[in-house]
C-alpha cells in the first residue's frame, strides 16, 4: 500500500514516523510546500532570538528520513486532491496515485482587515523564509509593533527585544494570552513583560497602518496612535481547508473527521491544525501528536479511536514557566475557582473545580506540581477534601 501525506509539519511527520514503526514495508511519500525539512515551529522563535543556529532548527537529519525509508518531496506542494481517481495533482498537472491519503497541511496565518495592509514592513511569522525576511527588514527598522498578545505574539516580541529592537505589543482582548490565562494571571505576566522594556496595550482595536508606502505607525479605534516602522501580525490562524473543500470533502470551520480521523471519504484521513473533530478545531501541538498517532494505526484498520485532547500547554513565555490545562475561564455552569498569587515572584496558581473534580488549572512562575496537576485532571480524580491545600507549595500530591 502507498500512503501519501500532504504536508511535512508536525502532524505529517509524526504520522509518517508512527506508520513506519508499525510497518516496515508500507510506502510513505510526503509532499511539502516548503523547501526545508520539518522543524518544530517554536524553533523559529529561538532562531529569531539567536538562541539556536540554522543547523539546529530541524527535528530530524536527512539521514534519518533515508534510514526510515520515508520519501520527502520538498518544494512540491499538492495543488488538488482527486478522490475519484485516488490521486493528488502537483504543479503542471503531474499526478501521483495513493492507497490512503493523509491531509496534514495545517493552518494559514490570518491578517485581520486593517486599513493599509498593502504597505511595506508588515510581516507574519509562519515559516523559516518569513523569519529571514523579518531579520533582514529589522536591521534598518528597529521600532517594532506586534499585533497580537497570544503566545506567538509575545514570543516574537521577546525575540526581537533580545536583538535590541524597541518593541510594543497590542492585544484586542482585555488581557494577554486570552486562551491560556485569566485576567489575574495575565496582569502578573503583563507586569513582568513591561519590566523588560516592552510596551503593552490590551483591550485595543487596531484600525489602520499609518505611512505612505512603508509602515510608520498604527492608529487605534478612538484615534490614539503608536509610532512604529515595522509591524508583526500574530492575530491567529485559520485551518487550511480550501483544497479539501475543492475536492468535495466535508468541511466546516475545519476539515471534518470522525473518531478514526477519516474524512467524508474513508480513504482520506485528516490530522493536525486543519481538522475539526466533534465540532472542535484544536490548533495545538498535543492534539497534532495524538491525531497523527491514531491515524497511523487506523490506516491499517486497527480501530484506534481519537477521543479528543485535553487542551494543555506547558510553555516558557518571556522566560516565565506557564502551564495551562483544560477549562481555565469557565463561562457557564457551577464552577469553583481557587487561586494563589505571589506577584513579586511572578507566581500564580489557579484550579477550576466542578463537583470536586479539577477541570482546569493555571500554573505560572513555577514548574513544581505541574506533572501532578496534569495527572489529576487527566484521571478526573475528586479532590474535594484536599482542595484548600492544593495550591500550597509543599502539598503532597501523592495522597490523590
Amino acid at each position: 500500500m502507498r500512503v501519501v501525506v500532504v504536508g511535512n509539519g508536525i502532524s505529517g511527520i509524526i504520522f509518517s514516523k508512527t506508520l513506519r514503526e508499525l510497518d516496515q514495508d508500507v510506502e510513505i511519500d510526503v509532499f511539502a510546500k516548503e523547501k526545508y525539512h520539518y522543524y518544530p515551529r517554536p524553533n523559529l522563535i529561538d532562531f529569531l532570538a539567536e538562541r539556536i543556529p540554522f543547523e539546529r532548527l530541524f527535528a530530524f537529519s536527512e539521514d534519518w528520513y533515508t534510514s526510515q525509508n520515508i520519501r520527502i518531496h520538498l518544494s512540491k506542494p499538492v495543488k488538488k486532491i482527486l478522490p475519484v481517481s485516488q490521486e493528488i495533482e502537483l504543479d503542471q498537472g503531474h499526478k501521483e496515485r495513493y492507497g490512503r491519503l493523509i491531509v496534514a497541511n495545517g493552518s494559514i496565518s490570518f491578517i485581520p482587515p486593517f486599513q493599509g495592509t498593502e504597505k511595506k514592513g508588515i510581516f507574519t511569522l509562519w515559516n523559516l523564509d518569513d523569519a529571514y525576511r523579518i531579520l533582514e527588514y529589522l536591521a534598518e527598522h528597529p521600532n517594532v509593533v506586534v499585533i497580537g498578545g497570544g503566545l506567538l505574539g509575545l514570543e516574537i516580541a521577546r525575540a526581537l527585544n533580545t536583538r535590541g529592537a524597541q518593541v510594543g505589543v497590542v492585544e484586542f482582548f482585555d488581557r494577554l494570552l486570552p486562551r491560556q490565562l485569566d485576567k489575574q494571571g495575565a496582569s502578573i505576566l503583563q507586569h513582568y513583560i513591561e519590566r523588560m522594556g516592552i510596551k503593552v496595550r490590551v483591550g485595543t482595536v487596531t484600525e489602520e497602518f499609518l505611512g505612505r508606502d512603508e509602515v510608520r505607525g498604527l492608529r487605534f479605534k478612538g484615534g490614539d496612535e503608536w509610532d512604529a516602522d515595522m509591524a508583526l501580525v500574530a492575530a491567529g490562524a485559520r485551518p487550511n481547508i480550501s483544497m479539501a473543500q475543492e475536492a468535495g470533502l466535508e468541511v466546516d470551520r475545519g476539515l471534518v473527521v470522525n473518531e478514526y480521523l477519516q474524512t467524508s471519504d474513508p480513504l482520506i484521513y485528516g490530522v493536525g491544525d486543519a481538522v475539526q473533530h466533534k465540532g472542535r478545531v484544536y490548533g495545538i501541538i498535543p492534539a497534532s501528536f495524538d491525531q497523527a498517532r491514531s491515524a497511523a494505526h487506523n490506516v491499517f484498520g486497527q480501530g484506534k479511536k481519537y477521543l479528543g485532547t485535553i487542551p494543555s500547554n506547558t510553555l516558557k513565555v518571556m522566560g516565565v514557566h506557564l502551564t495551562s490545562i483544560g477549562m481555565v475561564n469557565p463561562e457557564e455552569g457551577e464552577f469553583e475557582e481557587l487561586r494563589k498569587e505571589i506577584r513579586e515572584e511572578g507566581i500564580y496558581k489557579k484550579v477550576v473545580l466542578q463537583d470536586g473534580v479539577i477541570v482546569g488549572a493555571i500554573w505560572m512562575g513555577t514548574k513544581e506540581g505541574v506533572s501532578d496537576i496534569t495527572r489529576i485532571i487527566t484521571q478526573k480524580a475528586n479532590v474535594g477534601e484536599w482542595k484548600e491545600a492544593l495550591l500550597e507549595d509543599k502539598f503532597d500530591f501523592s495522597v490523590i
